[in-house]
């Protein structure tokens, strides 16, 4: 499995189903890659079409497969609102290294709700070889030679 560092450009979403009914929604992601989750600013009365343009960074390891975007509705009122929720598969970004600004669909209650605009990036952790990080050859409280 690949290890290294997954960059997630959240830019934009299109078309989302407005949760707030007297006025604007205001959305915000919260991105999900195995154990770790990271929030999104809030795009405050911006809607059905927010922007972002946020830059994420997850450390991969084995038996990462996919990125959750969970769309929420922030409320001042009450709990906020699922807007709904794409799942990006990380197959292709893995062998790839890039995959450019996409558009996924948001699905809520496996209906369409909208579509997100993802950039993602893979660094893959460079193997070191054999050569040692620092000097290992022990040092002279090491050494058990007597002179």
């Amino acid at each position: 499995m690949p290890q290294g560092t997954l960059e997630v450009v959240l830019a934009s979403a299109k078309g989302l189903e407005n949760t707030d009914f007297l006025c604007n929604m205001d959305p915000y992601a919260i991105l999900t890659c195995r154990t770790q989750e990271k929030k999104s600013s809030v795009a405050s009365g911006k809607g059905s079409n927010p922007e972002w343009n946020e830059t994420f960074l997850f450390n991969v390891s084995d038996g990462v497969s996919e990125l959750k975007i969970k769309i929420m509705d922030s409320d001042n009122i009450g709990s906020d609102d699922v807007v709904g929720e794409a799942v990006i598969p990380l197959e292709s970004v893995f062998s790839e290294g890039s995959i450019p600004q996409q558009s996924y669909n948001v699905v809520k209650d496996e209906n369409f709700c909208g579509e997100i605009r993802v950039t993602l990036i893979f660094r893959p952790e460079m193997s070191r070889g054999f050569e040692p990080e620092e000097e290992s050859y022990g040092g002279w409280k090491e050494s058990s030679r007597d002179f």
